[in-house]
C-alpha cells in the first residue's frame, strides 16, 4: 500500500484505501473472476497482488507492519472485494483471524516473529478449527495435542479448512486436556507452520470456489512449546471465539454491507451476531429473487447470476451457523438486559 502523507485525516486515507481497493478489483480481478471460478482455479496472481495492497495487514496493527484499519474501513474493503468475487476475500479473512489471535494474545517473542511476516503476506495461512463431526460445536473436536518434552505433538483431522494447501501455517485448535470440564478449559490453539508436516486434500464445493478448502490430517505433528498462543494451556477457545468477531463482521460485510459499530475496541459479540445473521439472510434471499428474476439466464452458467446463487448459502454457515448466531443473540440480549 502506498504510504501517505501524515498530515491527511482518517476519512481522506479511508478514501484512497477504497480507490486503491476498487482499482485492483476492476483490472485484477473482474476480468478473471468468472473464468477462474468455472475453473475451480486457485487465483494465485490475485493472492498475490492482496499482499502489494497491504490487505494481509489490513486490520493488523502498524507496529508490525499492518495497516491497523478500523473494523469499519474493513468492512467496507470486503463488501467492495465481494460485489466482484465472495471468494477472494476469504484469502485474506481467515489469515486476519489467526493474525489477530497472534496479536491480541501471543508472546511478545511470537509477535515479532510473526505478525510482520503475516502482514507483508511473506507467510499466509488462516485457521484449522471445525472437524469431520464438529462443525458449530467446538467443544466436541477430537484432534489432541499432547505435550513431550519441549514440544506437542498434534494428532487429528481437521475440515472445511480456507487456506490450508496454499497458505504456509495455521492456528489449530486442539485438546490437550480431553477430560476437562467444562470442555473448553481443555482446549488451547497452536500456531503450526506447514512445513511441520500436516497433509491436505482440496474438497469439491457447490459455490466458494477457486479457494483451497481443505480436508487435513494432522499424524504426529510435532511444533515447540513456544508455538502455544498465549504460553497457558486451556485458554484456546476464548482465543478463538474472541478472533471470530473479526469473521463475522467481513461475513456480514460480504452479505449486504457496512458494519459501521465496532471500533471501540469492546467484545461485540451481540452486534456482530447481529450483523451477521441479518446481511447473511439477505444476501442468500436476494441471490433466490435474482435467480428468479433472470430465469434461465440466472441458470446458465454464461453470466454471474449462478455464481451469486452458490455462493450465499455458505454466508449462513460460515463463521457459526445463523443457528448460532440467533443463540449469541438471545444470550447476549438476556445479560445486557437482566429481568
Amino acid at each position: 500500500m502506498t504510504d501517505y502523507p501524515v498530515n491527511i485525516t482518517p476519512s481522506e486515507e479511508e478514501a484512497l484505501i477504497l480507490e486503491s481497493v476498487e482499482k485492483f478489483l476492476e483490472r485484477d480481478v473482474r476480468p478473471h473472476a468468472h473464468d477462474l471460478e468455472a475453473k475451480d482455479e486457485y487465483p494465485r496472481e490475485i493472492a498475490d497482488k492482496l499482499a502489494e495492497l497491504g490487505l494481509y495487514g489490513a486490520t493488523t496493527s502498524p507496529d508490525y507492519g499492518g495497516l491497523g484499519l478500523t473494523a469499519t474501513t474493513y468492512s467496507k474493503i470486503v463488501e467492495k472485494v465481494s460485489g466482484v468475487w465472495m471468494a477472494v476475500s476469504g484469502i485474506f479473512n481467515s489469515h486476519l483471524i489467526m493474525a489477530a489471535a497472534v496479536e491480541r494474545f501471543g508472546s511478545d517473542d511470537m509477535k515479532s516473529a510473526y505478525l510482520p511476516r503475516f502482514a507483508s503476506g511473506e507467510l499466509r495461512g488462516g485457521i484449522a478449527l471445525t472437524e469431520p463431526d464438529c462443525g458449530t460445536d467446538l467443544q466436541a473436536i477430537r484432534t489432541r495435542a499432547t505435550r513431550e518434552g519441549n514440544d506437542y505433538v498434534i494428532d487429528g483431522t481437521k475440515m472445511w479448512i480456507t487456506n490450508s494447501l496454499e497458505g504456509g501455517v495455521l492456528a489449530v485448535l486442539a485438546k490437550t486436556d480431553p477430560d476437562a470440564e467444562p470442555a473448553h478449559r481443555g482446549m488451547s490453539l497452536f500456531l503450526v507452520e506447514k512445513k511441520a508436516g500436516y497433509e491436505g486434500s482440496k474438497l469439491n464445493k457447490l459455490g466458494y470456489r477457486s479457494i483451497d478448502t481443505a480436508e487435513l490430517v494432522f499424524d504426529g505433528v510435532r511444533v515447540p512449546a513456544e508455538n502455544l498462543i498465549g504460553g497457558e494451556e486451556g485458554r484456546g477457545l476464548q482465543q478463538i471465539l474472541n478472533g471470530l468477531e473479526l469473521g463475522r463482521i467481513n461475513v456480514a460485510a460480504r452479505g449486504v454491507g457496512l458494519a459501521r459499530a465496532y471500533d471501540e475496541g469492546r467484545r461485540c459479540d451481540l452486534e456482530a451476531g447481529m450483523a451477521k445473521l441479518f446481511a447473511t439472510e439477505a444476501a442468500v434471499e436476494n441471490s433466490i429473487e435474482a435467480m428468479r428474476i433472470h430465469g434461465a439466464y440466472g441458470y446458465s452458467k454464461e453470466y454471474n447470476i449462478e455464481r451469486y446463487y452458490r455462493d450465499a448459502p455458505l454466508l449462513a454457515i460460515g463463521e457459526g451457523t445463523n443457528e448460532l448466531q440467533r443463540i449469541i443473540i438471545a444470550k447476549q440480549l438476556v445479560e445486557r438486559n437482566p429481568v
